[in-house]
C-alpha cells in the first residue's frame, strides 16, 4: 500500500489550498481509492464513488454504536479533548440510527418546506439591511458586513437567542469547527474545548429559562416534544442547537464570499448574471459546485467495502472528497468552467444519504436573497483588494473579501 507522493495531495501547502482542482484530477487519474499515510485515511475522489459510499450504510459517521475504541482498533481521544466530545458526539451529524433518526425527526419539523418558505420575507429584508449599509459605507468587507451576519442571525433568531447575545456565537463556531480540520493542533483543540464549554454553558443557561418561559422558537418546540420517542435529553438539545448554528451558517457564509470571489474572476458570467437575475438559482448551485466549502467529508468503515478492487477493511477511515466530486468531468461537462447557467449539475456539496443537509432549503433561500440584495443595490460591486484565503482545508473559505459599490 503505497503512500501518496505530496504533489498529488497536500492540504497544507498554500499552493494546493489555493488551487486544489489540479491534484484532484491527479487523484481522479491515479484511482478510486487512495491511502494517504498522513492522515492514515483512504481518499476518493469520484463522483460516482462519493455519492454511492454517503449512502452506504456500511460506513457511519461514528463507529460507538456498535464497537468499543478499542473493538474498533481506535484510541480513545484524550481526556482534556473531552467537552469537545462530548458536545460533538451527541448531534446529530455524528450519530446513527437509531438516535440520528430520533433527533433527526424532531428537528426536521423546524425546516418543513412551509416553515423555511415563511422565513423568506425576514431573510430578504435582513439581506437588503445589511447590503443597504454596505453601500451607503461606499463598501466593505463582503465577510464580515453580509455573509457572516445574515445566515448567523437566521438560526439564532429560529433557535431565540436574543440579539444581545449573539456576538460570541460566531467565535465560537470557528473555534469548534477548527477541529473538523485534519490533523488538528494542541492550540486549536484547546479552543475546541473552550468554546465547546462556554457554549455549552450558554445554551445550558437559554434552556432552562425556555423552560420557564417557553416562546415560539426552536428551542422552545425541542423542549415541548412530548412523544417518548422523539425526546432529546439536555445535552442532546445542547449539541443539537450547537450543529445547527454551526452547520447552518459556515457553508453559507464560506459559499457567499468563495462565490463573489468566483464572480469577480470571471467577469463574463457576472455581466451575465447582472443582465439576468432569474440565474439566480441556477447560479448559486454552480457556484457551490465550483468553489465548494466543505471540501472532505468523513466516515468510518463499519463493515469491510471493496472499492476498484481495492479491500478497506473494519476500522478504516475513509475521506470523501466533495471537492474533488464537483469538478469529475465523468458527470461534469468541462468542470474546470464557471457556467451560471448549468443546467445537470448533480453536486454533492450538500452531502447525500441519511445526513443530507437537513438546512439546505433555508441555505439556498440566505444565498438566493444576499446575491439578489447585491444585484440590486450594487450593480457595480467590484473587487477592493485580492483576498487572502483560509489556511484550511476541510472548510474552503476567505479571510475576507474587500468590495467597492461606487
Amino acid at each position: 500500500m503505497a503512500a501518496l507522493s505530496a504533489p498529488a495531495f497536500d492540504p497544507w501547502d498554500p499552493a494546493f489550498l489555493a488551487d486544489p482542482c489540479p491534484a484532484y484530477a491527479e487523484l481522479r487519474e491515479r484511482g478510486r481509492a487512495l491511502w494517504f499515510e498522513p492522515t492514515n485515511q483512504w481518499l476518493v475522489p469520484h463522483h460516482a464513488d462519493v455519492s454511492a459510499l454517503l449512502r452506504d450504510r456500511r460506513l457511519g459517521r461514528t463507529y460507538r454504536h456498535r464497537f468499543t475504541h478499542e473493538e474498533f482498533g481506535r484510541t480513545a481521544p484524550p481526556p482534556e479533548h473531552g467537552p469537545f466530545h462530548v458536545l460533538n458526539d451527541h448531534g446529530m451529524l455524528d450519530l446513527e440510527p437509531p438516535d440520528h433518526t430520533r433527533i433527526r425527526r424532531l428537528v426536521s419539523k423546524a425546516f418543513t418546506p412551509r416553515t423555511v418558505e415563511r422565513l423568506k420575507p425576514y431573510v430578504r429584508a435582513l439581506a437588503d439591511d445589511l447590503v443597504g449599509a454596505l453601500v451607503e459605507a461606499g463598501g466593505g468587507d463582503l465577510l464580515t458586513d453580509v455573509a457572516e451576519p445574515l445566515p448567523v442571525a437566521v438560526i439564532a433568531e429560529m433557535l431565540g437567542i436574543p440579539e444581545a447575545d449573539r456576538a460570541p456565537l460566531r467565535p465560537w463556531s470557528a473555534d469548534i469547527c477548527g477541529m473538523y480540520e485534519l490533523n488538528p493542533s494542541e492550540a486549536t483543540a484547546a479552543r475546541a474545548v473552550r468554546a465547546s464549554v462556554e457554549f455549552s454553558d450558554y445554551l445550558r443557561d437559554l434552556i432552562a429559562e425556555r423552560r420557564k418561559n417557553p416562546g415560539e422558537d426552536l428551542v422552545s418546540g425541542l423542549i415541548a416534544a412530548h412523544d417518548e420517542d422523539d425526546r432529546l435529553t439536555e445535552q442532546e438539545m445542547i449539541s443539537t442547537c450547537v450543529l445547527l448554528l454551526n452547520a447552518g451558517h459556515e457553508a453559507t457564509v464560506n459559499a457567499t464570499v468563495n462565490g463573489w470571489w468566483a464572480l469577480f474572476r470571471n467577469p463574463g458570467q457576472l455581466a451575465a448574471l447582472r443582465a439576468d437575475h432569474s440565474l439566480i438559482p441556477t447560479a448559486i448551485e454552480e457556484l457551490m459546485r465550483y468553489d465548494t466549502p466543505l471540501q472532505l467529508f468523513e466516515r468510518w468503515v463499519l463493515d469491510e467495502i471493496e472499492i476498484d478492487g481495492t479491500v478497506i477493511p473494519r476500522g478504516a477511515e475513509i475521506a470523501m472528497l466533495f471537492g474533488s466530486a464537483n469538478h469529475d468531468p465523468a458527470v461534469f461537462a468541462d468542470p474546470a468552467r464557471l457556467d451560471l447557467a448549468r443546467a445537470d449539475n448533480p453536486h454533492i456539496s450538500f452531502s447525500a444519504g441519511i445526513h443530507y443537509c437537513i438546512g439546505a432549503p433555508l441555505a439556498r433561500i440566505e444565498l438566493a436573497a444576499s446575491m439578489a440584495a447585491l444585484l440590486e443595490k450594487a450593480p457595480t460591486l467590484r473587487l477592493a483588494a485580492e483576498p487572502k484565503r483560509k489556511p484550511n482545508f476541510v472548510i474552503r473559505g476567505l479571510e475576507g473579501l474587500a468590495v467597492d459599490v461606487g
